[in-house]
């Protein structure tokens, strides 16, 4: 297996939790093939509402990525072939099921998960954790942060 910093051709593998222009991977490594793969696992689960499912098709539109159904590291690792591609780049991600789809890819290809900047640093809540959870009472602590700063009222 190739090292990490040998990889000469890879592919960006763009997974739900940095979906945007200022994604890592594809700011590390423009106009290489990036890919996409709605995890149909997940999907029949139920666990994925149809407003999330919108949500992340509607940012996918502004990405350069190809989009796919089915088994993620399955999906990944044909893309990286069709491409003839060394290696695959993407971001960390906290999603537990990211860890065993990161060693399902790197058990093939290397792979590299390069940082994300965090979009706001939150100091641990009341108890000493950051754990919250659901996005809800993530943003209710992030938005105050998110507008310091900016010119101008606050949303409603």
């Amino acid at each position: 297996m190739k090292e990490p910093a040998t990889i000469q051709r890879p592919i960006l593998w763009i997974h739900g939790e940095a979906l945007g222009p200022a994604n890592p991977a594809l700011l590390a490594h423009p106009g290489r093939p990036a890919l996409f793969v709605f995890d149909a696992a997940l999907i029949e689960s139920n666990q994925l509402s149809l407003k999330r499912l919108g949500f992340l098709y509607e940012c996918l539109l502004e990405l350069p990525v190809t989009i796919r159904r089915g088994n993620v590291a399955a999906e990944v690792l044909a893309f990286a072939a069709l491409h003839g591609a060394d290696g695959v780049v993407t971001t960390a991600a906290v999603d537990p099921r990211f860890a065993v789809i990161s060693a399902a890819i790197a058990a093939a290809l290397p792979l590299v998960v390069l940082p994300v900047e965090p979009f706001v640093t939150l100091a641990p809540d009341s108890r000493g954790r950051n754990d919250l959870g659901r996005f809800s009472r993530y943003w209710k602590r992030a938005e105050p942060l998110v507008w310091q700063g900016f010119d101008g009222p606050s949303p409603p």
